[in-house]
């Protein structure tokens, strides 16, 4: 039976076979993925994966969450429904509710 610790998902499994011909399990720690734009799933850039919280993001709107392109679509699109140039429905739905966000405020 495995340690509680390598119970959980956040442990990597590799079955080796040892030298003796003994199949085993290793445990690993998962490995960190980065940063993903909640839009268009591109890679963020200016963001590292290690270091505190304050590191990791920017400090921009939206920064840390959407790529500078899809927040700058998402400010336009803002304004457009502020102004009552564009409807709420007319905006995609991945977008909608970043655009709320900033309307709201």
């Amino acid at each position: 039976m495995p340690k509680p610790m390598h119970r959980s998902r956040s442990f990597r499994r590799a079955n080796r076979v040892t030298s003796s011909g003994r199949n085993v399990v290793h445990f690993r720690r998962a490995a960190h993925s980065l940063p993903h734009c909640a839009i268009c799933a591109a890679e963020l850039n200016g963001i590292s994966s290690h270091g505190g919280k304050s590191r990791r993001t920017n400090s921009r709107i939206f920064g840390g969450v959407l790529c500078a392109g899809c927040a700058a679509e998402v400010v336009k699109l803002g304004s457009r429904v502020e102004r009552g140039d564009m409807k709420l429905n007319d905006v995609s739905v991945k977008q909608r509710s970043y655009v709320l966000q900033l309307v709201a405020h």
